[in-house]
């Protein structure tokens, strides 16, 4: 019960998801039977999942939905908004009770309201109240930045009495503590194309026969069989055998792949929700749906990128009149890509709208007390950018439900650099803005620069890394006491890593490594670097000290410390004033 469960889930969210992305196309071409066929079936799909294992209130939506949507594909009716706004109403329903069948409680009858008002739009009669569609349940910023969590225990709900209307299968009953013990199964599935699984059987059994051509030379070699012959047999099979284990890696984290549209396709019904509701008019184009990442990582994107879709229409777009006024087009344009680029993946969110001002974020920052009036002055145009991302700022003078809080950016920035990525902006005042994302295609295997204190080796993410630099005594000058020096006409801050973690060897620091991190450029000195390579990342459940991201072994059996810079950089006057000892013990 407990599989047919998780099946159900996976699939009634994936065919919502599909449904609200034709609800919006729907709003834009309410005659196109083809798109009014496609939501029939897909609470049609639902309904007889819902029916199989007895979610009876489920059902009775679903059905009622779907009766609404019969006569509107068959022309016996024709779509309007009211009608619209009874649709979203409904499918918003549908969304919160699959939500909380997820979470292991039972999900609540549908309102009476909303299958009342279901019912007089399929009889072709106006309700006596338009069920107002909420949106797509959103993150609650606040308890994410105070990493408060909410209370888990399934809520207490009469059961809903069974439809009216087509004749379903035998009931499968689900009890609550099916479905809680289905959360972590959920949480971890995965869907897999049988193709890739048959490719990883294959390289497996070629591994297996290139093991066993190794034990046999192995055994020549015990006998005293050392000739040229067999090192060169051995030779070309070690050869063989990593070529095929690297394969075999690439083909196992390809089935961790999945296509991002899965996720992007809820998000312009939340652009179309929320600019409803702010009276603006705006269109969210997807593109590069097909593009893979990594299932886990997909899961962690949703609530950032909620927020920045959020954001573009709330901050970014103007209202239609404004538009209009500075000869702009009524309805504004916010674009949300993805594309690979080499062994990293870019997401793009980018709006047409009024663009972002530097010298308004610097005066807001120093309002609010974020930086000091010296230190705003010594920002450029694109570092005023990323004052955004400090906890506490907005530009909004009043507090609402969609934003003015000043929180939401920073957890945005946080949770993007726990996946090992970044987030960089670009705008021009009156024209528009772009959120850039960058993140590993994997967090499996993570490419790494391997440097190093003394003997000690240390891993740095390699996305993080933009080149080696040599670093002499008479390059390093120091500004206002601090050790700066020039790179390609910019001077930039040289922190040793050693200082860093109190590392309690001597150090030369010669190397310089050029990184960038969470819009801030520095030189970071070592005593040397052993070069790249891609590792597997372990983590430090038991221990794991601030500044360090997990650990690895090198290929000498070496235990490294994969460094977090972020966390690093952010605790840097604590880490001075005695946590760092941590660090250096673990890896001494």
């Amino acid at each position: 019960m407990e599989d047919m469960l998780q099946e159900f889930l996976q699939e009634a969210t994936e065919l919502l998801g599909e449904v609200d992305l034709k609800l919006v196309d729907l709003e834009r071409r309410p005659e196109d039977r083809a798109l009014l066929n496609e939501i029939f079936r897909g609470f049609h799909t639902i309904k007889g999942g819902a029916g199989f294992l007895n979610l009876n209130g489920l059902v009775d939506l679903c059905h009622r939905t779907e009766n609404l949507f019969d006569k509107l594909r068959n022309g016996a009716l024709a779509l309007n908004p009211e009608m619209l706004d009874i649709i979203l109403a409904a499918t918003a329903e549908v969304h919160a009770m699959l939500n909380e069948l997820s979470r292991g409680r039972q999900p609540p009858a549908p309102t009476q309201a909303l299958l009342e008002a279901l019912e007089a739009a399929a009889a072709g009669r106006s309700p006596t109240a338009t069920p107002v569609a909420s949106a797509i349940q959103e993150p609650d910023w606040a308890a994410l930045h105070r990493a408060v969590t909410g209370d888990t225990q399934p809520a207490s709900t009469p059961t809903p009495q069974a439809a009216e209307g087509d004749a379903l299968p035998e009931p499968a009953r689900i009890l609550p503590s099916d479905a809680e013990r289905v959360m972590g199964a959920r949480d971890t599935s995965i869907r897999v194309d049988t193709g890739r699984l048959d490719y990883v059987l294959t390289l497996s059994g070629e591994i297996g026969l290139t093991k066993n051509r190794l034990v046999s030379l192995r055994n020549d070699i015990l006998k005293g069989r050392v000739d040229s012959v067999t090192l060169r047999a051995l030779d070309e099979a070690v050869n063989q055998l990593d070529l095929m284990v690297g394969n075999l890696q690439n083909a196992v984290m390809k089935t961790r792949m999945q296509p991002i549209g899965r996720l992007f396709r809820k998000y312009p019904r939340v652009a179309r929700d929320l600019a409803r509701q702010l009276g603006k008019q705006c269109e969210l184009t997807l593109i590069g749906e097909d593009t893979e990442i990594d299932k886990t990582m997909i899961e962690d994107l949703n609530d950032p990128l909620v927020h920045l879709v959020r954001n573009a229409v709330d901050h970014g777009v103007e209202p239609p009149e404004e538009r209009v006024r500075l000869g702009k087009p009524p309805q504004s344009e916010i674009r949300l890509e993805a594309r690979q680029e080499g062994d990293h993946i870019l997401i793009e969110i980018s709006d047409d709208g009024r663009g972002m001002h530097p010298e308004i974020i610097r005066a807001r920052a120093v309002a609010k007390g974020l930086i000091s009036a010296e230190e705003a002055n010594a920002l450029d145009n694109r570092q005023a950018l990323h004052l955004i991302f400090l906890p506490g700022f907005s530009t909004k003078e009043q507090v609402s439900d969609v934003s003015g809080r000043g929180v939401g950016m920073d957890v945005v920035k946080t949770n993007i650099e726990k996946l090992n990525g970044s987030i960089s902006i670009e705008s021009e005042p009156g024209k528009g803005s772009r959120f850039t994302i960058r993140l590993p295609l994997t967090l499996a295997i993570l490419p790494v620069l391997v440097v190093h204190l003394g003997s000690q080796p240390f891993a740095l993410p390699l996305s993080l890394v933009r080149e080696i630099l040599t670093v002499t005594p008479e390059e390093v000058q120091r500004v206002s006491g601090r050790p700066t020096m020039v790179v390609r006409g910019e001077v930039l801050p040289v922190l040793a890593l050693a200082d860093l973690i109190q590392w309690p060897e001597g150090h030369d620091g010669r190397v310089g490594v050029l990184v960038h991190v969470g819009g801030r450029q520095f030189v970071l000195t070592v005593d040397g670097f052993a070069g790249r390579d891609d590792v597997v990342i372990k983590s430090l459940d038991s221990f794991r000290p601030k500044g360090v991201a997990g650990a690895t072994m090198s290929s000498a059996g070496e235990v490294v410390l994969i460094l977090d810079l972020t966390q690093l950089l952010d605790s840097r006057e604590g880490l001075l004033a005695g946590r760092a000892p941590m660090l250096a013990s673990l890896a001494a």
